[in-house]
């Protein structure tokens, strides 16, 4: 899922976007609340036809960026207090709250409110945080009005896999129409973060989405559906574009370098994307040079289309049952170069 933060997944177009194969976007309750707000979303016809997205959206809890305000926050049983970034105003978000503002943005799919412990932290610090995501979920079960928005739990517990089984048998026996797993790729060394979708996911009833919040490298995706994950978001391909750079089958290249000056070739002469099947890397490269908005553009096409294609080619070699033959490299070699970078 590409993530369009406020409403926009940057730099190109929701026409674009549909030519890249994308078939859902995600967007962030917690910045729609400050800008432009969710009755102004709602007024527009609600987030789908505000944006002028028709297909699939999901709408994050606001968890995630309020666990990132840690110096401007406070959590207790109720919920978080903040102050805005924006004008300084205190906020107090609660369960009951991220469910009425998702209500409102009315995006297909939306996630329950969680507390998103850091890394590192304590054992007593990360079980409190799991038992409090556990009590917040009864709360937006409740509080949650539109049949037809699903409402995804979200699996936390740290690093302690204990913790991660407990939660993940927890929250299936709740019967919701999805399940996530939350609290990764917050620092954590990536065999961890592995050894905890490994033992999260199988957990999870096989018969409902299972999805890996803010996880969008190659390795880790495989890894991951290999342990029965779904959905995916990451900011990685159009924040990565923005920094002139191309994801290539597997590696990261930097359209600054020298090399690329006089490179009349395709960024990738397999892919079919609008950049590739009528720019080169030369031109690519002096857009990003010159500083100028389409190269973000260009790039953002190419890094989106690479990963939708990393993904179905994926289900393709499941459907013929060629996955481990096909994709077995990467899940257990990390020397790529987007790795290393």
């Amino acid at each position: 899922m590409p993530v369009g933060t406020l409403a926009n997944v940057k730099t190109v177009t929701p026409a674009q976007l549909k030519d890249t194969g994308a078939q859902m976007v995600l967007s962030n309750t917690y910045h729609l609340h400050l800008q432009p707000g969710e009755a102004i979303v709602k007024g527009g016809g609600g987030l789908h036809k505000f944006m002028g997205w028709s297909g699939p959206m999901l709408t994050d809890s606001g968890g995630f960026q309020v666990f990132s305000l840690s110096e401007m926050r406070k959590i207790t049983e109720e919920g978080v207090k903040f102050r805005s970034p924006h004008d300084g105003q205190i906020i107090n978000l609660t369960p009951e709250r991220s469910i009425e503002i998702q209500n409102a943005l009315g995006a297909d799919v939306i996630m329950a409110f969680d507390e998103c412990p850091p890394y590192p932290a304590t054992r007593q610090e990360v079980e409190a945080a799991t038992e409090r995501t556990y009590r917040w979920l009864e709360r937006c079960i409740v509080a949650h009005q539109r049949s037809d928005q699903a409402l995804f739990g979200i699996v936390q517990g740290g690093v302690y896999l204990d913790l991660r089984s407990q939660a993940a048998v927890a929250l299936a026996k709740l019967d919701l129409p999805g399940y996530a797993i939350g609290g990764v790729s917050v620092g954590e060394p990536a065999e961890l973060m592995a050894q905890i979708v490994q033992t999260t996911a199988p957990l999870l009833p096989p018969e409902k989405p299972r999805y890996l919040m803010g996880v969008g490298t190659y390795r880790e995706m495989a890894i991951a559906i290999a342990s029965g994950v779904d959905l995916f978001d990451c900011v990685i391909p159009t924040r990565w574009a923005r920094h002139g750079t191309a994801m290539v089958q597997g590696d990261r290249w930097n359209l600054k370098n020298a090399k690329f000056r006089e490179d009349f070739a395709p960024l990738d002469e397999t892919c079919h994307c609008y950049a590739c099947q009528n720019f080169s890397r030369a031109y690519i490269s002096h857009l990003v040079r010159s500083q100028e908005i389409l190269a973000y553009t260009l790039l953002s096409i190419h890094n989106i289309t690479e990963l939708i294609r990393f993904t179905q080619k994926i289900r393709e070699a499941i459907l013929s049952d060629r996955f481990t033959i096909e994709f077995g490299h990467w899940l257990t070699e990390s020397g790529t170069k987007e790795q290393e970078d």
